[in-house]
């Protein structure tokens, strides 16, 4: 009987636990930004949101996995595990995570932010159809074979040459095979192959690029339609708005204001720091404090808003910015903000890594116009400017 991916259980693994000491960076390139977001970041987004995928499991270095520099959304389940020395280790860590039920495991570089849900598909048939599948692309160039000294010893028939790419699927018995064999292997198709299995080809696709170094990166920004590096300098704005209600604590920039209403939210709804996320997450690209914290999930509730900001931080951090400074404006007619302004500065500051004299917060109020005239809420806009660091 014919089975479609949806009759299967299929679990994709993220391979994200190397160093990638060929791209030259600090970071380990799958951290590093790619249009403000992380190349890894954007892999695992493929998979969390593809219809054919069940669960996710992602492999990083080991001294990364408690306190991965990257947040991913929450749309499917998703496990964080150490992994290994080989490219096969971290693979055959992340396949111990995966559900007892899985039919069809797909394994995918991370350093390949461009694949698409129409190839994971395609691969993930074909592998329920013959047991493994891999995408790769037909050669279209002349392929010459050379020795040590790169003189050439043959001509191969190019319609006989693939080059591999990932995904790769495996039925799940398929899989254990593969990783039994002794010995390494550039991928686990090439170990399934070891194993006795066919492995059959599904068309690739050209866009779906392997980043190992600064060269691919910037290829990879053009395909994104940015400039290579992005800009120096960047500007975001936040803006955040919250009722006033009786029997809540007041919250702003992290500082509890003695007041006899507090601010209406999901999360301790303190404005100023709702505000400066979004400010810093739209300076580099990185989405906002909704998609990040969507107050859909449970985890925020009753969050420290000055927590959020930090984690927002690290985001931004992740991109290659900094803060050069920080430009805040509360709306409220009362109460007062002077006092407090001081230590919001200070708050502020510590969550962004930055000096005080890089933040400035000021209170205006709204004339008695609109609710935050009357009294009824109070709104906070934000500007942030990012350099790179």
């Amino acid at each position: 009987m014919r089975l479609t991916p949806r009759a299967l259980h299929v679990a994709a693994l993220i391979a994200a636990g190397g160093r990638g000491l060929r791209f030259g960076d600090a970071r380990p390139k799958q951290f590093v930004s790619l249009g403000g977001r992380s190349i890894l970041e954007r892999s695992v987004d493929v998979f969390a949101s593809c219809d054919v995928i069940d669960e996710v499991v992602v492999a990083l270095p080991p001294d990364l996995m408690n306190r991965p520099p990257v947040l991913f959304s929450a749309r499917k389940p998703l496990a964080i595990v150490a992994g290994g020395a080989r490219r096969r280790d971290s693979v055959a860590n992340a396949f111990a995570h995966v559900a007892d039920r899985a039919d069809v495991v797909v394994i995918h570089d991370a350093a390949r932010p461009f694949v698409t849900a129409d190839t994971i598909r395609r691969t993930v048939s074909a592998a329920a159809e013959s047991g493994a599948a891999i995408a790769a692309l037909a050669a279209h160039d002349t392929v010459k074979r050379a020795d040590a000294r790169r003189v050439i010893t043959a001509t191969l028939p190019r319609e006989e040459i693939y080059l591999a790419q990932t995904p790769q699927a495996f039925r799940t018995a398929v899989l254990k095979d593969a990783l039994a064999v002794d010995g390494d292997a550039t991928d686990e198709a090439m170990l399934a192959e070891q194993a006795g299995h066919a492995v059959r080809i599904v068309e690739g696709d050209a866009r779906n690029l392997k980043i190992t170094t600064p060269t691919d990166l910037a290829l990879a920004e053009r395909l994104l339609g940015l400039a290579p590096s992005g800009a120096a300098i960047r500007i975001g704005n936040g803006y955040d708005l919250h009722r006033l209600v009786a029997d809540r604590p007041l919250i702003l920039g992290g500082v509890t204001i003695p007041f006899e209403k507090g601010l209406l939210g999901h999360s301790d709804a303190d404005a100023v720091c709702h505000a400066v996320t979004d400010a810093i997450l739209g300076a580099a690209g990185a989405g906002d404090v909704g998609r990040h914290f969507p107050d859909t999930d449970p985890a925020w509730k009753g969050a420290h808003s000055l927590d959020l900001l930090r984690r927002a931080m690290g985001i931004v951090n992740s991109t290659g910015y900094g803060i050069v400074n920080v430009d805040v404006i509360v709306i409220a007619q009362r109460p007062k903000l002077v006092p407090y302004v001081e230590a919001i500065r200070s708050n502020l500051a510590s969550a962004l890594g930055c000096d005080a004299s890089q933040i400035s917060v000021k209170g205006k109020t709204n004339e008695g116009l609109d609710s935050m005239g009357a009294g009824e809420s109070i709104a906070v806009h934000a500007v942030a400017l990012l350099t790179r660091t």
